[in-house]
């Protein structure tokens, strides 16, 4: 008993000292991080809303961190070649994906086999933002709101069309529910990214097209096309004259999409925190939020990995009917 005694206290200490020890290791790669170049890949092309949220934060990141960050942009195959680049990089924090929602809360329910698992390959760290979708369509086309829409394509049925950032992306998955709900047969015209498809826009080559106000708003104030309703539950503040779409006749309407942060599968817990910590502060400051978030109509979103690993997963659940419904299938 005498010999357990004195030894158990050694014991103790050595499991303290472990366990400090672990704490510290952690503490010191927290604050270390990163030592070389981080790299944030954006499954879309440059220009599009994603590009526009990666190179906002990259200029603050680089200044906090001392170390380059920089933007590759991986377009194509609805967004599934950049997602996949990120999710069989190393668990490090070095590479990051910043993507909008439906690389993990869409394509699962569309694809019938992805080269990842959206929910478990991937480390969620931040969202970043919602935005504020709008349906536009262009300056030759004789539609002033969604009731001319519908009854345009109701007397041309399967003549007009509508763009998207892609097959299986958020776009493509609510203009089809649009279709349905609205008893109105439009052609899908898939583009990599939302620049390549606001560009088909402008020159005549879809009809429509649902996108971030922010990627049209300076070609409507130039009258090159017309932003005839928002595809939200309420009104815009900066359009308070642009009818929603179910105040405009198709009532029950309405869609969005979110921006996250996230790295490959098995990220250490202590670099998800720092580059939580950091983005954080980052979209939080007065002086990002006047460029960037009121400039181009973004709601923020600041959670912490466990809350936007929740959020995800909600969301992941409540696309499914929607998707289904919409009869979208992409082999």
């Amino acid at each position: 008993m005498r010999h357990f005694v004195m030894r158990a206290p050694c014991a103790a200490a050595r499991v303290l000292c472990a366990a400090a020890l672990v704490f510290c290791s952690a503490l010191s790669v927290a604050q270390t991080f990163p030592t070389r170049t981080v790299r944030i890949v954006v499954p879309t092309s440059a220009g599009g809303v994603t590009d526009i949220i990666a190179r906002a934060i990259t200029p603050g990141l680089s200044a906090v961190w001392g170390q380059p960050v920089v933007v590759d942009n991986r377009p194509g195959a609805a967004q599934i070649i950049g997602s996949d680049l990120v999710a069989k990089s190393p668990s490090d924090g070095y590479t990051l994906l910043l993507s909008d929602s439906a690389t993990f809360v869409i394509n699962p329910h569309l694809y019938k086999k992805l080269p990842y698992d959206a929910l478990r390959d991937f480390t969620p760290i931040t969202a970043i933002a919602q935005i504020a979708p709008i349906i536009a369509v262009g300056s030759a086309v004789p539609v002033n709101n969604i009731r001319e829409l519908i009854a345009l394509a109701k007397s041309k049925p399967g003549t007009l069309s509508y763009g998207s950032f892609g097959s299986g992306s958020y776009v493509h998955i609510a203009m089809e529910n649009f279709k349905q709900l609205a008893g109105v047969d439009m052609i899908h015209v898939p583009y990599k990214g939302s620049t390549p498809a606001a560009n088909a826009l402008l020159a005549g080559e879809v009809t429509a097209m649902l996108v971030h106000v922010s990627v049209l708003a300076q070609h409507a104030k130039a009258g090159k096309l017309r932003l005839i309703a928002a595809a939200t539950p309420k009104r815009l503040a900066e359009y308070p004259d642009l009818p929603t779409v179910a105040e405009s006749g198709l009532p029950g309407f309405e869609t969005g999409t979110w921006f996250g942060l996230l790295g490959p599968g098995g990220v250490p817990r202590e670099v998800v925190s720092r580059i939580h910590d950091s983005v954080s502060k980052l979209v939080s400051a007065p002086d990002f939020r006047a460029q960037y978030v009121t400039k181009f109509s973004f709601e923020p979103m600041n959670m912490t990995p466990d809350e936007f690993n929740q959020f995800m997963r909600r969301d992941f659940e409540r696309w499914a009917p929607l998707v289904k419904a919409s009869g979208a299938v992409v082999e």
